[in-house]
């Protein structure tokens, strides 16, 4: 059963990179819109299916996997899914993680260490409520979390709009994947929101979305690349990575990102052809 299973979502692997997730029903009831969850190069199916079924357990059920170590589909996730057979079906492949977010408008990132990036931080509880007042308003949320043994890579967290750090025993305060997606989920599912205290007004623009944020950087660190700001290969990552969390800070509108291109342009003139694509 589980080999039919596992043939079954290889049928679909094509079609989970590219479309709409497809699969059976079940495993996640229906709770309304829910955020998100992005894995970045998990390293066994096990913890996969561990995940899938603490996933289940909360009513989420859009799983994303960036580069699973073992590959996918997997018979040992299925296994250890026990019975959460629906988020499986659904779950799809990126190839990065910029692609896995790209549609996504609020990303926070899991992790248990201070990565001394200027950098808002909420607790699962905290954050649990903030997305749901995004999710009702029609604002696509994700959690990304990074590979067992070593977390997200600092570039990674660059990307997210906020960390996401559970407060526990200082002196032992890792967690398992399936873990760390529980406790989270478990928050989110039980979280109840009355109005948000603050709205921004975005006129007739929207929130940007993370793809049109990843283009603006591309266009803006090529421009600080040809003006030589960033002529110190060794100081350039750091320096990169504290631009981007300058803007994901801002909260950018649609608009404004198209208002920040042009600036750019004028300053620089338009971007070689070919070197614009998407991240």
């Amino acid at each position: 059963m589980i080999k039919a299973r596992a043939r079954e979502q290889g049928k679909a692997k094509k079609a989970a990179i590219s479309g709409p997730p497809l699969g059976k029903e079940g495993g996640a009831a229906s709770v309304g819109a829910a955020p998100t969850i992005i894995l970045f190069t998990p390293q066994l199916g096990e913890n996969i299916g561990t995940a899938a079924r603490a996933m289940a357990n909360c009513g989420l059920d859009d799983l994303r996997l960036v580069r699973p170590r073992d590959g996918w589909p997997s018979e040992k996730a299925v296994a250890a899914a026990s019975g959460a057979d629906g988020v499986l079906d659904k779950a799809r492949l990126f190839p990065s993680v910029a692609a896995a977010i790209g549609d996504l408008l609020h990303v926070y990132a899991a992790t248990a260490r201070d990565r001394y990036m200027v950098k808002r931080e909420l607790t699962p509880r905290a954050a649990a409520a903030e997305m749901r007042g995004f999710l009702d308003a029609g604002e696509a949320c994700g959690v990304l979390f990074g590979p067992e043994r070593t977390g997200l890579i600092n570039d990674h967290i660059a990307l997210a709009d906020t960390v996401l750090s559970v407060p526990l025993n200082p002196a032992f305060s890792s967690l398992n994947l399936a873990q760390a997606v529980l406790l989270i989920g478990y928050e989110w599912f039980t979280a109840r929101t009355g109005p948000p205290p603050e709205v921004i007004h975005t006129g007739h623009s929207r929130p940007a979305n993370k793809a049109e944020l990843l283009r603006f950087f591309d266009h803006f660190e090529e421009a600080l690349d040809d003006s030589g700001f960033l002529r110190h290969p060794e100081k350039r990552p750091g320096m990169t990575r504290n631009l981007r969390n300058l803007f994901q800070r801002a909260g950018c509108t649609e608009q404004e990102l198209r208002t920040l291109h042009g600036v750019i342009t004028a300053f620089i003139g338009p971007r070689k052809r070919g070197d614009g694509g998407q991240p």
